[in-house]
Parts: structure tokens; C-alpha cells; sequence
């Protein structure tokens, strides 16, 4: 019998994690049917410096997975959470084309094409577009303006981006693993599900993914994505600060970091040192809900995920500097289960399983186009890098 499988892929500046889901009939969540997590290397801030390495860290990943799953992995949904992932708003606008003025998916369209116009790309690439808001003839739309009648719409769109010769390198890493990639999904967008609910995402929420080496912060509002930025800041300069002050292996740090040491070492130094830290990332972000003039106007408050959630005492110092609700990302997705599949670092790779089903909701298409433009610069890139 053919399976339904579906396969997502994130590479981490720390570790690589592939999950392997099966789609059941009558299930609503895929079934996951196998794991593989292994080192990165060959991985900086998200972006490739070492292919070779890089290459190595997907192959060790993926063997783990076929192992565990019995399936054999040559395709995957791929998340991307790197050091230049970011969110940027532009506004366009299109004249109705219908005659008795009623708004089609045409217009829609072509506000949209113009708002991407309107945008300054530069060396980023276009990953996701999503309308915020619309306003026909001047007038705000509440809702879809499908149907509507007018003369003019007019849309602002935040369209999610990525730096184009770090996303070609990592395609070209995934393509030498013998992996073809399917889609790129932001991080963000691909875990918003498992650890928001709808209501959150209405009323106003921020979801914080605290990697290795970067902070991604995406807000949420009015059931919509509104904002991406990443910070390159994260868990691993807490564990350097700690190895620096305590005179310490950085090994010896990691563990202090987490509370699962087993030596004695002043307890109010280090805090102050995971504080003074923490206190960076907090700032960075209020500086950036100030700029989105959300800064303590988020009902829903603050919900951590990734490897740096786990951190002793962060959602304490959270709600002193946000003044804002706080809280861990959990998923209802393994209710019945134990598994470390309950780690939020893992909750992007498990919500890329639903792209086979949902593909729609994730992107615009244009990863066909991406990679038919990319295949030449990917194999010139990649000798390039190549030791």
C-alpha cells in the first residue's frame, strides 16, 4: 500500500531536524512515523559557510530519519529561519477591472503585483505575500473585498523575505543531500498552528522562536501575520557570556544554562549573567513592537518556542520588560503521547508536514519559479564554497 508521507526538513545553526509524518484517513494531524536530529555544522547565524559540512549534517539527519521511519527520503517541505529573514510592508493598488465595478481575485491580484512592485528587494527574495488589510475608494474593507463594488483598491501586504544568495546555498546544500525541496516556509509561518490558537492570533500575540544564534519575533493580528523580524542574538551567547564569566568550558556553560549541572557554582553570578543576556533579547524586541506601536499592547502577550524557550527564568524577566503576558509554546498535536516531539525547537519542522495538504496557506508559488531560476547559480555557488 502507498503511503501518504510528507517530510520537513529544518536546518538549525545548531542541529538539524527532519520529521517524517504520515497522513491517515479520517486523522486531522499526520501521524509522525519517524525523527532525525544531528549537529550542524557548515551553518552560521542560518546561512551556509562550509558546504561540505552542511551537506554532511542533512545526510546524518536524514539517514536517522529513514531509519526510524522505514521510508526513503528524497523529497521535503524545507523551513527557513535565518539571520535575513524578514517581514516588509508595502501598500499598491489596482483600478476595478469589471465594468459594473465589482471586485474579482483579478483585482486582488494586481493590487497585490503592485504593492510587490512598490517593494525594494535588493538581493531578497520574495518567500510568502500576505494581505493585511484593504481599502476600497478610500473607504477600509473589513473582511475580503471579493464581491464588493468600487473604482479603486488598494491593499497593504507584508511580504516575508529572504536573503537570495543564502537561499540558493541552502537549496544547493538540500540538492547535493539527494533532497529535492518541495516548498521553503518561514519558520514562523509553519509552527504558528501547532502553538497558536485563533483566538490568540485575533486578538494580537507575538511568537518568539529563541534559536542558537537568532531571535525570530512574528506578530500576529486579527487572525494575521503582520510582522517578521530576526534578531541574531540567541541562546549560544547566553552559553558564551556564562563559559566567559564562570572562567568555564563552554560544555560545562550549556548545562548551567539549563540547570542540568551537576557541579556548584555561585547561583547569584549567574543569574546575573543569564539575566544581563536575556535582558538584550527582551529590549531588542521592545524596540521592535515600539516601531510596530505594539509595545505592551498585545493581549495575548509573548508565546516562546525553540531551544532558547527552555531557559531558567525567562518568562519572569519576560513579563517585567514586555509587561506582557508570557508563556511556552505547547502543542495539542501529541496529547496522548511522551515524546520530544513536545519540544517547541521542534514545532517548525512538524507544522511543515501539513504542507502537502495545505500548501495554499503557506505560500505564493513562487519557489517553481525560484528554483527554475536558481539551478545554474546554485551549481556555480556551490564549487565556489566547496573546499
Amino acid at each position: 500500500m502507498i503511503k501518504n508521507i510528507s517530510v520537513g526538513i529544518d536546518i538549525g545553526s545548531s542541529l538539524t531536524r527532519v520529521v517524517v509524518g504520515e497522513f491517515v484517513k479520517g486523522e486531522k494531524n499526520p501521524k509522525v512515523i519517524g525523527v532525525g536530529i544531528a549537529p550542524t555544522f557548515g551553518l552560521r547565524h542560518g546561512y551556509v559557510v562550509n558546504t561540505a559540512q552542511a551537506i554532511a549534517s542533512v545526510k546524518n539527519a536524514i539517514a536517522q530519519a529513514e531509519k526510524s521511519s522505514g521510508a526513503k527520503i528524497r523529497r521535503a517541505f524545507v523551513a527557513l529561519s535565518g539571520a535575513t529573514l524578514r517581514g516588509e510592508t508595502s501598500s499598491g493598488s489596482a483600478i476595478i477591472s469589471k465594468a459594473d465595478g465589482e471586485v474579482t481575485s483579478l483585482d486582488v491580484s494586481k493590487a497585490m503585483e503592485d504593492a510587490e512592485d512598490n517593494l525594494s528587494l535588493g538581493n531578497k527574495k520574495i518567500v510568502h505575500s500576505f494581505p493585511v488589510s484593504y481599502r476600497l475608494d478610500g473607504k477600509e474593507v473589513q473582511g475580503r473585498p471579493l464581491g464588493m463594488r468600487g473604482t479603486k483598491l488598494e491593499v497593504k501586504a507584508l511580504f516575508v523575505t529572504y536573503s537570495i544568495v543564502h537561499l540558493e546555498d541552502l537549496l544547493g546544500v538540500l540538492a547535493e543531500a539527494g533532497v529535492e525541496t518541495l516548498d521553503v516556509v518561514a519558520s514562523p509561518v509553519s509552527a504558528q498552528d501547532l502553538c497558536l490558537s485563533e483566538k490568540q492570533k485575533i486578538v494580537g500575540v507575538a511568537l518568539v522562536d529563541i534559536g542558537a544564534e537568532k531571535s525570530l519575533v512574528s506578530v500576529f493580528e486579527n487572525g494575521l501575520l503582520i510582522s517578521v523580524h530576526t534578531f541574531s542574538i540567541g541562546s549560544s551567547d547566553i552559553t558564551n557570556d556564562i563559559a566567559l564569566g564562570l572562567k568555564i568550558p563552554l560544555e560545562q556553560a550549556e548545562d548551567l544554562k539549563l540547570g542540568t549541572a551537576t557541579e556548584e557554582f555561585p547561583k547569584k553570578k549567574l543569574d546575573e549573567i543569564i539575566e544581563a543576556r536575556l535582558c538584550d533579547i527582551f529590549e531588542s524586541i521592545d524596540n521592535h513592537f515600539k516601531k510596530l506601536k505594539r509595545s505592551e499592547l498585545l493581549p495575548a502577550g509573548v508565546v516562546f518556542i525553540g531551544g532558547g524557550s527552555s531557559t531558567p527564568g525567562i518568562l519572569e524577566l519576560s513579563k517585567s520588560i514586555l509587561k506582557l503576558p508570557s508563556s511556552l509554546g505547547t502543542t495539542e498535536m501529541f496529547n496522548n503521547t511522551k515524546t520530544k516531539l513536545r519540544d517547541s525547537a521542534w514545532f517548525p519542522a512538524i507544522g511543515l508536514l501539513s504542507a502537502v495538504k495545505s500548501n495554499g496557506n503557506f505560500s505564493t508559488g513562487t519557489l517553481d519559479g525560484l528554483l527554475r531560476d536558481l539551478k545554474a547559480s546554485i551549481k556555480s555557488g556551490l564549487k565556489q564554497l566547496m573546499p
